[in-house]
């Protein structure tokens, strides 16, 4: 069958999509950049070439996940329920303080002392490829396996979804925000946020690129659980499913890498990772048993036809 760039369905929809969006980002706070750059983008990509358009259509679940996750500056979850300051970096310090000086410390203060620039250099590259590293392999599984690309996709969604949920749910705050303003809530409402040890790495380079990146987050006391924890275990997950072998071997120092990264440079407790890891190995597990369903199997199937 000949593709069809300009139908009057496919125009009614993204006409429909896009004023949709416009209207949303509107009433919540005004378009920005990066806004009209994904609409642009959404345009191009479907209607320039098929190939495109099939691309586009199946990173939409991605696309997804970004506008959830930009929205949840509407309503801050500190609105929503009581913001947990205390609490975690107390049962931090009791699972695992360390002792340094006669002083016990958490594992971000200690590292708060003690750093090096070689760890942050490391920390640093560790860090910025949190989201693209898992981009890279959704591309790759899109070309390779696409069937694998979705089941993918929609754990990543369904992860960051549930990780959502519960910041609404448990508040928690970063070890930066005890360090910067103790146990008590910030009255410069909203919280800014801060690139904390991360700013050493951004130091060493010359160039402000966490300051950049941490200054639009969305999501400030949102530290539990660690979506940083997530990310390259859903990656190493699936990368073990495709057999990819060598490559494991590197998801799996890029997980470990950011999980150190993240206690070292003060953005998450031990504690966030582990509620992170149980969140992921929790959902994956449930995803997978539902997949085996011949109704979740088919509807997978279904999507993979129209992006194939």
């Amino acid at each position: 069958m000949k593709f069809q760039r300009f139908t009057q369905k496919n125009i009614l929809i993204n006409i429909l999509l896009i004023v949709s969006y416009i209207a949303w980002n509107t009433f919540v706070g005004g378009m920005r950049t990066e806004h009209w750059f994904l609409i642009v983008l959404w345009i191009t990509m479907f209607y320039v070439a098929e190939k495109t358009r099939k691309f586009i259509l199946a990173f939409s679940i991605f696309i997804v996940y970004w506008i959830i996750y930009d929205s949840m500056r509407i309503i801050p979850n500190y609105e929503v329920s009581a913001v947990h300051i205390k609490q975690p970096y107390e049962l931090e310090k009791s699972l695992f303080g360390i002792f340094s000086g006669g002083v016990l410390l958490t594992p971000n203060e200690y590292f708060a002392i003690h750093h090096n620039s070689v760890l942050d250099i490391l920390a640093g590259l560790f860090y910025i490829n949190w989201v693209p590293i898992p981009l890279a392999f959704a591309a790759y599984l899109y070309v390779k396996d696409k069937y694998l690309f979705t089941k993918f996709s929609l754990v990543f969604l369904i992860v960051n979804i549930f990780g959502f949920i519960i910041y609404y749910l448990y508040p928690a705050a970063p070890p930066w925000y005890v360090q910067l303003y103790g146990f008590d809530l910030h009255i410069g409402i909203p919280v800014p946020g801060n690139s904390a040890g991360l700013s050493r790495f951004d130091k060493l380079l010359g160039v402000p690129i966490f300051q950049s990146i941490y200054n639009k987050n969305a999501n400030v006391l949102a530290a539990m659980p660690s979506l940083h924890a997530t990310y390259p275990l859903i990656v190493l997950f699936y990368g073990i499913k495709k057999g990819l072998k060598k490559m494991n071997l590197l998801f799996v120092i890029f997980m470990f890498g950011i999980w150190f990264s993240a206690v070292y440079a003060s953005h998450h407790y031990i504690i966030d990772l582990i509620a992170g890891v149980i969140l992921a190995l929790t959902l994956i597990f449930l995803f997978e048993k539902l997949s085996e369903k011949e109704f979740a199997d088919t509807k997978i199937k279904n999507f993979v036809k129209k992006i194939s």
